[in-house]
Parts: structure tokens; C-alpha cells; sequence
């Protein structure tokens, strides 16, 4: 078995000759794309590897956990693409190479960027795509959704997790007999003509991930799409599927590409919380009162985002205005993503004082102009009075830039010293401990939580388990929090440019002080995703939920 769960093992010499045929063919869609890149040579590509490795061995916060829980060498899986890079003589091969170089790494954050003068790169829009984006703009998505079984570690399987009906505007003809095919819970056995775990090894390298868990749930999402993630090589003009159905037998799919606004989803497996209801929307959550019965409440929360404090405050006067502040809290952060600020909500869904996140910096070529840049930035002029003291406006980030990073660099250190992350709720001085709002909710925090999301999620997660704040059901978040990355521009040994690089240049330490990037914070109850219970899954979590409120 391979270091990723459910693979298959060997038997992959197909996979390497199809790699290598992308790139020798290139990978673009358009004739700059598959013109030599600017007439460089062999050695000007090999020089700009090793400027890579140079810079990513003096560069980089390896997460030693991570790395063990992967069981992956960094710097020698990078090595591994130096011939990919070498030989990747047109534009689109080389992106491509290139993002597999830094995807080796195994860091959600860390992109490759297109660059202004530099080579011609596929369409900026669509690499990276995260999440289901605008049903308007979005990348080409078969009639399928996807989700994983997590039920057996080290045999993880996707399996069909929805089927879409299609809108009167779309071919319906084309796609009956494919869709038709198709029904949620089967096992996806093979892809394009391939056993599933090879294809999944022949995309991995173009995924960036943190985790086991959250590789698996990139897989899902993208397996349905039609992105410039991956080379255009790679897919065929439908999804040729195998499906297992779970008595043994399998059906065949082959399923077209159409526009996401043409899908109608059943919603099979999506959130919902029976017997509460809605009374209230905004950007960063929605909010479930109990209809009958418990005195609880849901907060169905979407991210960590820049209307947060504001529908913060909205849901805080709500629930002192309808006496729901003794209410038990359930924070249902399954579909979260990250930003910043999470300590501003916890101090308002628990009673309790507790210990933030901390954060570093790795010392290196770039800290002196990393920190010049911040400090170039100052106090932020918009930054509302009321918040003055309770989130950073500048001030205690530069007091910590210019008195201790500084110095770590002049004394030749390692890493800065630990202070609060990024000193956004406390300066650096402090010890952490942050005091629960002036009005706050009272009663028992329960927290559901999965893979989707990761980031400023993952802090979160870490100060509720850390500071035993409440207790969390469901699996670990998706495993990726750094505190600072660095970009710049990659340049050919003759100064023109390439493509946008980063690096992961300091660690995110949870309240108990260990590095969290890689090494997402436990569960108090595991409850799997599978199969089985996908359709009931959010049922599955009330159910445990609501009884570890009652108590024993």
C-alpha cells in the first residue's frame, strides 16, 4: 500500500507513461500555450529548479507531523519532478511540471500563480478552483456528485453521492443514459477505462493537500469537474465510469460535461437540522432556533470571512432580544472555510475564558523583506473604534515586527519567538488568554466538523478541543494552518519572468503548542462519513448531538 489510503498498490508503469506523454506533448489549449517557453533551454529550466530547491530548503516550515503522517519527504519528492521540469520544452508543461514541484510539498495553501510577462499559463480563473463556484461561471460538472467512504481506514473509496435532474435547457437526450445509470451509494471502480486507484495516483500530483482526509475530499470534488487543474489530457470527452452497487454487481456511465446551471441536485447529504428552524441568514452563517423540545440552537457557519464580526453582532443582539442565551450551541462547521478573527466568535458561542492559537516565523532571506512590507502597510485608518483593544489595528503586529523579529534575524535564529497568531486578539506580550464577550451565549457548546474545510477552521477547531470549550463530533477539519506564506515571482536565469511561487514561511502552534499544519486537532466522537449513511448523515450528528446534551 502507498501512502495514500485506498489506493491500489503498485501496478502503476501505465500512469508514468501517461505523465510522461503530457508533458512531451504539452498541455495547453492554445498555440502559446504550446509554444516553446520563450525560447529557453534545458539548462535555463534546470537552473530554475535548483533556484526552487535552494529556496525552499531555507525557506520553508516543514511540519516534521505532517511529513511523518504522509510519510513524506519534502525536498526529495520535489527532486523527483527535476527530469519533468527539465524536459518540459512548451509553456503548458511546464506549469504543469511546476505545479506538481510545489504540490509536492503537500501544503494546501501554497499555489502557482500565473505571472505578469511570464509564460503562457492556463486560464488563471480555473486553477485552484475551490468549492462549487457561481453555477454561471463554473468549470464544466457531470450530472454526479461524489463523496468518500471513510468507513475503513487505509481502504477509502468514492462513492456517488447525489444524481442530478437537468433543467429544460439542457441536452437531456445526451445524458439519460449515463445518469440513468447511475445511483447514490455506488462505489466508483473504475475511471476513463482505469482501476480507480490509478487514476486517483495519476492525479494526486496535481492536488494540493495537507491530509489524507483532505486529499480525499479535493478527489471528490474535482473527479466531476472539468478544470485546467489537471492537463487537458487527461479527461475524455465524457466520464467513463464503472459503478459497483453494493450487492457486487457494476453498471457502466458515461456521463457528458455540461453547464453547472443545467443541474438540479436532490440535495441527498446536505446539511439539515429537523426540528429546528431558520430565523436567520447572513454571509457568514445561518441560524436554527428548536421548534419544540430542547433549548438549543444551530449555527450553520460558512467561514471565517469579512462580514463576520458585523453578522456576529447581528446574531448576538437576536438571541439577547429572544432570551436564547442560555441556549446550548450547536456549531455546525462540516461546509466551513477559513479567514481570520475565529476568536471573536468564540468569545461569544461559550462562556468561558481561553487560551488562542500562537504563531512563528522561520527566519530566512525573505523575513527582512517580509517584514518591511508589513510594516509598510501600518495601522489600518478604517479600523472601527469599537474594536479598538479586542482585534489588532496594526499596532501590536508592527510592535512584535520591530522588536522581536528584527532581532531574531540580526541574532541569527532559527524561528521567532511564539506569540499570539499573527497578534490579532492579543500583542506579544501577552499570554494568550482571551475573556468571553460582554454578551455571550451560557449553555453547552457541541460542534460538528469534517474534512471540507481547513485554515483558520483548523485553529478554531484547536482552541475548543485545547481549552475543552465543548465537544466536537463528527472527523478531524482538513489539516492546513500556517501562519504566513511568502510569494514572488520565479524568474530564467536571464531575469524574465515565469509564474508565481509560495512558500509556507512560519507554523501555526495550537494552544497546547504543537504545530497544527498536517496535524489536525481530534474528535470527542468519531462518526465517519460512508456510504451507508450518507443520506442520513446530519440526522446521524443531531441524534449525537442532542444526546450528549441530555447527558448520561
Amino acid at each position: 500500500m502507498n501512502r495514500f489510503e485506498g489506493f491500489r498498490a503498485g501496478a502503476l508503469a501505465g500512469v508514468v507513461v501517461l505523465l510522461s506523454a503530457f508533458v512531451g506533448a504539452g498541455c495547453g489549449a492554445g498555440s502559446d500555450g504550446n509554444a516553446p517557453n520563450a525560447g529557453h533551454t534545458a539548462s535555463d529550466r534546470e537552473a530554475l529548479f535548483d533556484t526552487i530547491m535552494a529556496r525552499t530548503a531555507r525557506r520553508e516550515a516543514f511540519s516534521p507531523e505532517k511529513n511523518r503522517r504522509l510519510q513524506n519527504e519534502p525536498l526529495a519528492n520535489m527532486e523527483s519532478f527535476r527530469e519533468e521540469v527539465i524536459a518540459a520544452e512548451t509553456d503548458h508543461a511546464l506549469f504543469y511540471a511546476l505545479l506538481k514541484t510545489s504540490n509536492a510539498r503537500k501544503d494546501r495553501h501554497l499555489r502557482v500563480r500565473p505571472a505578469e510577462g511570464g509564460i503562457a499559463t492556463p486560464d488563471a480563473a480555473s486553477i485552484g478552483l475551490d468549492n462549487y463556484p457561481d453555477p454561471e461561471t463554473a468549470v464544466p460538472h457531470v450530472p454526479i456528485k461524489f463523496a468518500v467512504d471513510h468507513s475503513e481506514p487505509g481502504a477509502y473509496f468514492l462513492f456517488v453521492a447525489d444524481v442530478a435532474d437537468m433543467a429544460e435547457t439542457a441536452d437531456i437526450a445526451e445524458v439519460a443514459g449515463g445518469r440513468d445509470a447511475a445511483a447514490p451509494g455506488q462505489k466508483v471502480v473504475r475511471v476513463n477505462g482505469m482501476p480507480a486507484g490509478d487514476y486517483f495516483s495519476l492525479v494526486e500530483p496535481y492536488h494540493r493537500y495537507s491530509t489524507t482526509n483532505g486529499f480525499w475530499n479535493k478527489l471528490a470534488l474535482w473527479l466531476p469537474q472539468k478544470g485546467l487543474q489537471f492537463p487537458p489530457e487527461i479527461y475524455r470527452p465524457t466520464l467513463d465510469l464503472v459503478l459497483e452497487n453494493p450487492d457486487g454487481s457494476t453498471v457502466s456511465a458515461s456521463l457528458p460535461y455540461v453547464r453547472p446551471a443545467d443541474l438540479r441536485w436532490g440535495g441527498v447529504g446536505e446539511p439539515a437540522y429537523p426540528g429546528f428552524t431558520r430565523v436567520m441568514e447572513t454571509p457568514t452563517f445561518d441560524f436554527y432556533v428548536a421548534e419544540d423540545g430542547p433549548e438549543a440552537v444551530v449555527i450553520q457557519w460558512f467561514g471565517f470571512r469579512e462580514h463576520m464580526i458585523q453578522d456576529m453582532d447581528a446574531l448576538m443582539a437576536y438571541a439577547q432580544e429572544h432570551d436564547l442565551l442560555d441556549h446550548a450551541v450547536i456549531f455546525d462547521a462540516t461546509r466551513s472555510g477559513g479567514g481570520s478573527n475565529g476568536a471573536y466568535t468564540i468569545q461569544r458561542i461559550q462562556p468561558m475564558p481561553f487560551k488562542t492559537t500562537f504563531g512563528n516565523l522561520r527566519i530566512s532571506d525573505v523575513t527582512l523583506p517580509f517584514v518591511e512590507a508589513r510594516l509598510a502597510r501600518g495601522v489600518d485608518p478604517d479600523h472601527p473604534e469599537s474594536l479598538r483593544g479586542i482585534i489588532d489595528d496594526g499596532t501590536w503586529l508592527m510592535d512584535w515586527l520591530r522588536h522581536d523579529v528584527v532581532p531574531a534575524v540580526e541574532r541569527g535564529d532559527a524561528y521567532t519567538n511564539n506569540v499570539p497568531f499573527k497578534n490579532a486578539h492579543a500583542p506579544r506580550d501577552s499570554d494568550g488568554i482571551i475573556q468571553p464577550a460582554a454578551v455571550h451565549f451560557r449553555g453547552p457548546l457541541v460542534v460538528f466538523l469534517g474534512p471540507f474545510g481547513g485554515s483558520h477552521l483548523d485553529q478554531f477547531v484547536s482552541i475548543v478541543v485545547d481549552n475543552d470549550l465543548g465537544h466536537v463530533i463528527g472527523m478531524p477539519a482538513g489539516g492546513y494552518s500556517n501562519t504566513w506564506e511568502w510569494e514572488e515571482v520565479l524568474t530564467f536565469p536571464d531575469g524574465s519572468p515565469v509564474v508565481e511561487f509560495m512558500w509556507d514561511i512560519g507554523h501555526t502552534l495550537t494552544p497546547g503548542g504543537r504545530i497544527l499544519e498536517g496535524a489536525p486537532s481530534e474528535v470527542d466522537e468519531y462518526v465517519p462519513v460512508t456510504r451507508d449513511d450518507h443520506s442520513d448523515y446530519y440526522v446521524i450528528l443531531m441524534d449525537r448531538a442532542l444526546a450528549h446534551l441530555r447527558g448520561p
